[in-house]
């Protein structure tokens, strides 16, 4: 959980429209449909007396979401954090941590077999993707450096699958802490298979905590 005070100050970011387009190639099955999977929420924590900003899942949407929808944002989640903390203590390995996200998509433990092994089979081909799988790393929500989400929206359309994230990341060492926008998108290669295509990304200014 994020105290309010570093959930808050987002700047007014606009969505590139011409992303949104989608690229000319024959469809597979026409979509046209956009899903709030992630935003954050205010609540009261009576243990610390405090109010948190805390990460809320789209649950009526993860009953029907598809393989490539799976795909695509759980690469994106690869590098987010969401929440993440060990179940119970943490192994030598550091192999069971649980992040809202994946255990949402049903994929498990950050950067274990069933998250990766499931990545890398709808990545397959597309080795830029798959070099930076190898990056995968387990940082939980406690660390002193961290990134976290604020909000996941996709935009399924044809074969597109556009991804657009508000995030925020976080220094306590130095008190700093940086919102930022990134517009992901991914296309549909064949019915197992998705490519990244390209990412946009606007920061803001960097604030104290």
């Amino acid at each position: 959980m994020i105290p309010i005070k570093a959930a808050k100050n987002h700047a007014e970011l606009q969505i590139n429209e011409n992303l949104l387009k989608s690229t000319k190639k024959k469809s597979f099955k026409k979509h046209n449909k956009t899903i709030v999977f992630l935003w954050r929420e205010e609540k009261y924590n009576k243990k610390y007396k405090t109010t948190f900003s805390e990460i809320c899942i789209n649950q009526s949407y993860c009953k029907t979401i598809t393989d490539p929808e799976r795909a695509v944002i759980g690469y994106i989640a690869t590098f987010i954090g969401s929440d993440c903390n060990w179940d119970d203590e943490c192994n030598a390995d550091r192999s069971n941590l649980k992040c809202k996200v994946l255990t949402a998509l049903n994929l498990g433990y950050q950067c274990s077999d069933s998250h990766l092994g499931f990545l890398k089979k709808w990545f397959k081909g597309d080795y830029k993707a798959l070099k930076r799988l190898e990056d995968c790393s387990t940082t939980p929500y406690t660390a002193t450096i961290q990134n976290t989400f604020d909000k996941i929206q996709i935009i399924h359309k044809n074969n597109d699958f556009f991804v657009i994230v508000n995030a925020s990341s976080i220094n306590s060492r130095e008190e700093i802490s940086r919102n930022w926008k990134e517009i992901n998108h991914f296309v549909l290669l064949n019915k197992n298979q998705v490519k990244f295509l390209s990412k946009k990304t606007i920061y803001s200014k960097k604030s104290k905590l």
